[in-house]
């Protein structure tokens, strides 16, 4: 057989600057759309969580394209191309994760009447750990996000307009422009997969034949059972990690919260995400099959090895250059599909940061701003962090190696403030210096795990990728991709180097929890009969557990009134008494309800869903 020799890579033509382009302007046109439609409703409420009065439907196509970035459009197809399909198992991840956040951390968010998620952790414990959870979101969103914007493509053209278009849209429609361009969105990420698949297995003699090649190249190795958390893909890594990573995600994330608390009733929530469960499996199949059907293509001629492309993550656009080039305008349907992700990813996070920004810091400094001028201080925040985010990625694709470690900055942050908010809900006993001290442990021990492993790189033998064959290409001019770690990195690797910082990257977040919960409870955990915290901030998951010992209940509960019967109480009697008892708000002149005293809380140091956010916090 002769030599393979690497195609000539099509530049885009004017079909596929047309396709790309209208991805774009549809994108713009639904903030135009939603800046006319609700012109006459300009409050801060309406900017930021639509009112609270949105469907199931568009919410869950939201969350899946908000979270299916481009990283995984480029990215897990390369991961399948060069480790294999067990990448799959992260539908059992997603599925734990779903059940989680719908039946354990979403009824008490949506319950708690909030808009921040950060406001939970003021009313559960004080300002301070508020303060302290909103800093680091901000720093891990934003240094996340902004590298979005740089993934897979060199284009700076492409990279300024994606954050001229998520910030423009953002900022003239709010929360329901974002819902209804990621739901667009969603459909062409669907779209373009399906595109690249029908394509690829025409081309490389059906399905049948791609799952031989894949099958004989080791690409069908799914079930790895061994226990070693060095290996960088197990199927306990990925259940057990996958689970903990994506779990700090959606069931603390703002970005996911903020658009389920949007939801008109904690139903139409839960609905949504269920839904979005459904969306994250069809993705994730596609990504899978897409790049087994790029192994079958170039399973004796690999483009990374033999030296034709720079990176793994450009394998995706190569194969799609290569299988389309006679084909004008769906290579740019493909970008298309790439960039969907990255403007769903980058335009949620632009909203959910201006949201907790506007919530947790503007509000808290100026209380009596007026509704008009909130809704233009929100505006004005997403401008903000749109032009931030772009200048950033500019500085990301400068820095080399800082790109992964800022990659990988959410599973080092997102770990501990999943068991932050795991602290606050699960374990009424500790009190707010368990949760600053369980934080900053779970911070500590995720940062030095994670830095770590970018100093001191796990050893070949544990993440080496199946073997990728150039029997049939004529090898490009470059030796650049011939990786040999130095005689120095080797000397010098500490003790710690083959055994902690080489723990597999999925495991960074479960640490950070597990860290964060463990020492919040063994070093601040303080039972107490009157402890004064509401009801509806705690999820009753103890009743389950303990259903068969009353005074078990009521000591891991202590003193808080957990029942089922107590919380309903509670509910339907303050409710009763707030119709009857009427204040004003002293900042809108808008009458409130006073609030209702169950027996044993303060009311001049605690207060209830009833009252206005002003008063409340």
């Amino acid at each position: 057989m002769s030599n393979f020799v690497a195609p000539e890579i099509k530049k885009f033509v004017v079909w596929d600057y047309v396709v790309f382009a209208g991805l774009f302007l549809v994108c713009a046109s639904i903030g135009v759309f939603f800046a006319i439609k609700e012109r006459k409703k300009k409050t801060s409420k309406e900017f930021l969580v639509g009112g609270k009065q949105m469907s199931c439907g568009p919410i869950a196509f939201s969350l899946t394209s908000s979270f299916m970035s481009a990283v995984t459009v480029l990215g897990t197809p390369s991961e399948v191309y060069r480790y294999g399909a067990s990448f799959v198992l992260f539908f059992l991840a997603y599925t734990f994760v779903i059940i989680l956040t719908s039946e354990l951390f979403l009824p008490v968010f949506y319950r708690s009447d909030i808009t921040s998620t950060y406001e939970y952790l003021e009313l559960r414990f004080n300002k301070n750990v508020r303060l302290a959870a909103t800093l680091i979101y901000i720093l891990q969103t934003v240094r996340r996000y902004c590298l979005f914007l740089f993934t897979g493509f060199d284009l700076w053209g492409s990279v300024v307009a994606t954050g001229v278009v998520c910030t423009f849209y953002c900022t003239t429609g709010g929360l329901k422009a974002v819902v209804w361009a990621d739901a667009f969105q969603m459909v062409v990420m669907v779209l373009g997969f399906v595109t690249v698949l029908i394509r690829g297995t025409i081309l490389n003699g059906g399905s049948t034949s791609i799952w031989e090649d894949a099958y004989e190249g080791s690409r069908l190795n799914i079930f790895d059972f061994d226990v070693d958390p060095l290996r960088r893909h197990t199927f306990w890594t990925i259940v057990i990690g996958g689970t903990f990573t994506w779990l700090g995600l959606y069931g603390v994330n703002q970005s996911t919260i903020q658009r389920c608390i949007s939801c008109k009733s904690e139903k139409h929530a839960k609905m949504a995400l269920y839904l979005n469960l459904l969306g994250l499996w069809i993705i994730l199949v596609c990504a899978v099959f897409s790049g087994l059907v790029m192994y079958a293509h170039y399973k004796n001629c690999d483009p990374w090895t033999a030296g034709f492309i720079s990176a793994p993550d450009q394998l995706m656009p190569y194969f799609v250059m290569d299988i389309f080039s006679s084909m004008p305008g769906v290579p740019g349907l493909f970008v298309a599909c790439a960039f969907s992700g990255t403007l769903s990813t980058v335009a949620a996070s632009i909203n959910a940061l201006a949201t907790v920004t506007f919530e947790d810091l503007v509000r808290k400094c100026f209380p009596n701003l007026s509704e008009k001028t909130s809704t233009w201080t929100s505006k004005g925040l997403c401008i903000l962090y749109g032009v931030l985010c772009t200048s950033m990625a500019g500085a990301a694709s400068l820095m080399g190696g800082v790109v992964q470690a800022a990659l990988s900055i959410h599973g080092m942050c997102g770990g501990p403030m999943l068991g932050l908010f795991t602290l606050g809900i699960i374990f009424p006993c500790v009190n707010w210096k368990g949760a600053i001290g369980g934080f900053l442990t779970g911070i500590t021990l995720a940062f030095w795990v994670g830095i770590g492993s970018f100093i001191y790189p796990a050893q070949p033998v544990k993440t080496i990728p199946l073997e990728l064959s150039t029997l049939n290409c004529t090898l490009a001019n470059s030796t650049a991709l011939c990786f040999s770690p130095s005689l120095l990195s080797h000397l010098l690797r500490p003790l710690l180097a083959d055994t902690w910082y080489s723990l597999s990257y999925l495991y960074f977040s479960t640490i950070g929890c597990l860290g964060c919960i463990i020492s919040g409870l063994t070093g601040w955990a303080i039972p107490t009969a009157d402890q004064d915290i509401r009801p509806v901030l705690i999820k009753p998951v103890c009743n389950f557990f303990c259903f068969w010992s009353e005074r078990l209940k009521r000591l891991l509960w202590c003193g808080v009134r957990h029942d089922s019967h107590d919380v309903s109480t509670w509910q339907s009697q303050g409710c009763s008494a707030a119709k009857q008892n009427k204040t004003k708000d002293s900042s809108t002149g808008v009458p409130r309800p006073r609030l209702f005293q169950l027996p044993g809380y303060n009311p001049e140091e605690k207060s209830y869903t009833n009252m206005s956010k002003e008063s409340r916090l």
